[in-house]
């Protein structure tokens, strides 16, 4: 059993309780998730499953989009809902202004510093184990983009965010950070992401929902890369990991391998006419072409 799967995440559960709820509903364990969604946040997970797991790096998983709460004049830890309150500040009645002047700074290319509760790991250890010892550790400012980060007030010192943004960027930083700047503090109080890459909210499948016949095939995920179609002689090279040379050049970093049945066998790793398979799927797993 093999395919990616569109999951609509709901409030209250981590990322990996999706995981699991998935390898119960498939009766396998070959599951796991791409873009971690904090227990608070809802919406678009993807998915993959069985040796798919594997291909998730070469899929085209960006732009994230995101429908965010904001709340501004409370700050917590965590810098969402879920922390604990580390200060409070009236907002003013001049915050609108305020943040309109500071917004442009959250625009484009913009470094984030993670946030301690958080899974990036230092020293072998997530950022959360520190934190929650009341330690310190060493953070490095990580780059990310964000395309678009609007804001729509909704009552006072709350405002509806609608983001864009490139893959690893913290929501709830961009909401504490943008507080800190405007002086009043601030953190997520609600995050729904709406799409990532190709996978929309409106097209996602309910965790109850989830069976075989909602697998997306590999070959149609892995769009939009390039595919390759081999002969059997190449294909048995590319079982074999040897590298095979192609009659057009791709001007890609990886593309798709598919057999003479337009079956996809793996991707490869181009280099000019030359191909090096990269990742490769067992034989008797091959994606059927897609109709």
């Amino acid at each position: 059993m093999i395919g990616i799967l569109n999951i609509r995440k709901p409030k209250g559960i981590t990322s990996h309780d999706v995981v699991a709820q998935v390898r119960r509903s498939l009766g396998t364990k070959r599951v796991g998730h791409a873009g971690t969604l904090d227990p608070m946040a809802t919406g678009v997970l993807v998915v993959a499953v069985g040796p798919d797991t594997r291909f998730l790096q070469y899929m085209s998983l960006e732009p994230k989009v995101y429908r965010a709460e904001i709340t501004f004049g409370v700050a917590t830890d965590t810098y969402d809902a879920e922390g604990t309150v580390v200060s409070q500040q009236q907002v003013g009645t001049d915050l609108h202004q305020k943040v309109e002047e500071y917004l442009p700074q959250f625009r484009g290319k913009i470094t984030q510093l993670p946030p301690m509760y958080s899974a990036v790991k230092v020293a072998g250890k997530a950022l959360y184990h520190y934190a929650r010892r009341g330690e310190e550790a060493e953070r490095k400012e990580r780059p990310v983009f964000i395309e678009k980060f609007d804001l729509t007030w909704t009552a006072e010192g709350v405002a509806t965010a609608e983001i864009t943004c490139s893959g690893g960027t913290y929501v709830r930083s961009l909401a504490h950070d943008l507080g800190d700047l405007v002086g009043v503090g601030a953190h997520l109080s609600a995050l729904h992401r709406v799409k990532v890459g190709p996978y929309f909210d409106d097209t996602s499948v309910l965790l109850e929902e989830v069976d075989e016949e909602k697998l997306v095939p590999l070959i149609q995920a892995l769009t939009p890369m390039p595919m390759a179609e081999l002969n059997e002689v190449q294909v048995d090279h590319v079982r074999h990991g040897r590298a095979v040379n192609l009659k057009d050049p791709y001007e890609t970093r990886f593309v798709g391998l598919i057999s003479p049945l337009g079956a996809l066998v793996g991707v490869g790793r181009v280099q000019g006419n030359r191909v090096q398979p990269d990742c490769v799927l067992p034989a008797e797993m091959e994606h059927a072409p897609v109709c």
